[in-house]
């Protein structure tokens, strides 16, 4: 397959919301590229938005960094239900690379999707799993973590964003 280019902050489809994926639609290549490019930068989770496919899928894979992949996709996601309580976590993202920003977010969270088979699934993600499907879920919706910390925060984030070099 191929490894695409990933968007960078600031193009403004990363502030786009999604269209949703047709139920049957042929994913089959666009999840393969996604794959082949969350691994190749390398990041845990990647949403369509994120390489110019602006639909509601993104894929995660938290734990192949720890030595045992975990390869899941999700199309149509939404939460169906989250903790009350928030933490707070450094997050950084493929589209703003060299930047971590303090996110805060329920600590699990339940979600509805369809796999890749397009079998209609559903799951509880905790700690950091939650905040990555969370984050990937921002993507599809045009939000990024500029958008989830303070003004202060966010100026202070840009202004590190644009002494990283590109």
């Amino acid at each position: 397959m191929a490894v695409l280019p990933i968007l960078r902050w600031p193009d403004p489809r990363l502030s786009e919301v999604c269209a949703p994926v047709p139920e049957g639609a042929e994913m089959g290549n666009l999840i393969a590229d996604m794959f082949d490019t969350l691994y190749a930068a390398p990041g845990r989770g990647l949403a369509g938005p994120q390489v110019g496919a602006m639909q509601r899928i993104f894929i995660t894979d938290t734990d192949w960094k720890d030595g045992t992949p975990a390869p899941m996709v999700f199309i149509n996601p939404e939460i169906t239900d989250h903790a009350g309580e928030t933490v707070n976590r450094d997050e950084g993202c493929l589209s703003i690379p060299g930047v971590l920003v303090g996110v805060a977010r329920p600590e699990w969270v339940d979600m509805a999707w369809t796999d890749e088979t397009g079998a209609a699934r559903t799951g509880r993600f905790e700690g950091f799993a939650a905040a990555c499907v969370q984050h990937e879920l921002d993507h599809l919706n045009g939000t990024v973590t500029f958008d989830r910390v303070s003004p202060e925060a966010r100026e202070c984030a840009e202004a590190a964003y644009g002494e990283v070099p590109q």
